[in-house]
């Protein structure tokens, strides 16, 4: 599974401080304490704080990558942004994200083809997230379609499903797992399916042990990537664990070492 590490967010009180005030060694710790911890990739989200987005993207894309070589998951509304930072990333990235929404595949998709990189497209449109599997399959599908219709490659696309708190949601957790197995049948080769795990226990009591049930039933149903606390280890231990169990890693008794 891809596992995306969470943590440089401008959203996070430390790192929008260390944004704002162009503290390199904030970012760079996170960085290399989640490449430490088994991050296949880095999301780098400047957060809505950030007097200048484009800046502040290259800036952090810059200061990751003079200390480690983990890949990085581009994540910001402003696309100029992601533009700016896939300019300067040295490894093919991921573009967090687009929605089902014309103009913005228009852009994003083209920026993905002219930079090598990986989208992560989300089943919602101008309407909002939808309920019910069936119509968040019916955007994702549009999401297939329409990468299609252009060349990118399927396999190269990353649908998100959107899980929401389950405190305030609590009817979306099995339609999202429901989507993750329909997302599956939209193709040969089918996309991926991606989630950004830590929305599930957002404000919720007991955290971890929601966010690792939720992935470990996730991954039962097909889930390929998501975006994640790498510094959680029962998260990471749950993760492993369900990997052997559904065959898609071999056992050893070091297993969670491994």
């Amino acid at each position: 599974m891809i596992k995306i590490g969470e943590r440089i967010n401008g959203m996070f009180q430390d790192i929008g401080a260390a944004i704002k005030e162009r503290d390199a060694k904030v970012i760079q710790d996170w960085a290399v304490k989640q490449a430490e911890a088994g991050a296949d990739y880095l999301d780098v989200n400047t957060g809505p704080a950030a007097a200048d987005r484009v800046k502040a993207m290259e800036w952090l894309v810059e200061v990751i990558q003079d200390v480690t070589d983990v890949p990085l998951c581009l994540d910001c509304t402003n696309y100029d942004a992601i533009e700016a930072g896939l300019k300067l990333c040295k490894k093919p990235a991921i573009i967090n994200s687009t929605p089902a929404e014309l103009a913005k595949m228009e852009r994003v998709f083209g920026m993905a083809k002219d930079y090598g990189a990986m989208v992560i497209g989300l089943a919602m449109n101008e309407e909002g997230i939808p309920k019910d599997a069936d119509s968040r399959t019916a955007l994702a599908m549009e999401l297939v379609a329409y990468a299609d219709s252009v060349g990118f490659p399927i396999e190269d696309l990353l649908i998100d499903p959107l899980i929401l708190p389950v405190n305030v949601a609590q009817d979306h957790g099995p339609e999202v797992l429901e989507t993750i197995r329909q997302v599956k049948l939209l193709s040969s080769p089918p996309p991926k399916t991606n989630l950004g795990l830590s929305n599930v226990s957002q404000k919720a009591m007991h955290r971890s042990l929601i966010d690792r049930t939720y992935l470990v039933m996730a991954l039962a149903c097909g889930l390929d990537a998501a975006i994640m606390n790498v510094m959680d280890k029962d998260l990471m231990d749950a993760l492993a664990t369900a990997r052997i169990l559904l065959n898609q890693d071999i056992y050893a008794d070091s297993y969670l070492k491994a």
